[in-house]
């Protein structure tokens, strides 16, 4: 795994590096929060590590800004101050895990490899695919081959309803509730609309994957599922 540390202290920064390293990890660490956040958001990460008490952004307030990204990537905090409160505060925040110091490294070790496959599975979990079209759910972001296709919210909502729903017909219905609030009330051709938009983007330069049946819905195609629908 690639791990990143953001902790002030070098002692134990030093430590934890060259214990993960000498464990088959890649670490990089980094001693204040701002910079912590900034390359947690940088995406390369599968594990952060992080302090409660670093400078420039505590780490409480840098996993909540962190959680506003990315949903998934496990985080574990750590801290000299580890009581009851503190512990939910961390996990409320958005911590998978808090370890209070002192601590094993043998301790921590174990966590991070918890940790890790209960992330593995959440990841499995959220990953929708159809053909070369690929969609992860937890990060919002999708991609058709190797090309990453930038979607609005909207598009995002209703491109995952379908994918839910692949090889089977999706009314309007379906997608307006998927993508709308409850008491939204349409006007026109809304759904239609948002549709043309999302298929310029999943479709235009590909094999098409998402056909119109008329007086129905829309469906997006499988392997199984004849082109001439």
């Amino acid at each position: 795994m690639r791990i990143l540390i953001v902790e002030d202290d070098d002692g134990t920064a030093r430590h934890l590096q060259r214990g993960l390293v000498e464990s088959g990890h890649v670490v990089d660490r980094t001693a204040d929060g701002e910079s912590g956040l900034g390359m947690a958001l940088e995406g390369i990460y599968d594990l952060l590590i992080v302090d409660r008490l670093v400078p420039a952004l505590n780490g409480v307030d840098l996993i909540k800004a962190f959680r506003q990204t990315d949903a998934v990537t496990p985080v574990l905090m750590l801290s000299a101050i580890a009581g009851m409160r503190d512990r939910v505060s961390g996990l409320v925040a958005g911590a998978d895990d808090y370890l209070g110091k002192p601590f094993s490294f043998g301790e921590l070790l174990a966590r991070i490899e918890a940790l890790a496959r209960r992330a593995d599975q959440t990841r499995r979990r959220s990953i929708l695919e159809v053909a070369d079209l690929r969609v992860d759910t937890s990060l919002r972001r999708a991609w058709r081959g190797d090309v990453e296709i930038l979607l609005r919210h909207r598009e995002f909502l209703l491109l995952e309803k379908l994918l839910r729903h692949a090889g089977q017909i999706v009314t309007r219905a379906m997608l307006l509730e998927a993508g709308w609030p409850y008491d939204f009330e349409p006007r026109g051709n809304i759904v239609d609309m948002h549709i043309h938009r999302l298929r310029q983007k999943i479709d235009k330069y590909w094999t098409p994957l998402i056909r119109t049946i008329p007086g129905a819905g829309y469906i997006i195609l499988t392997d199984d599922e004849p082109e001439e629908l």
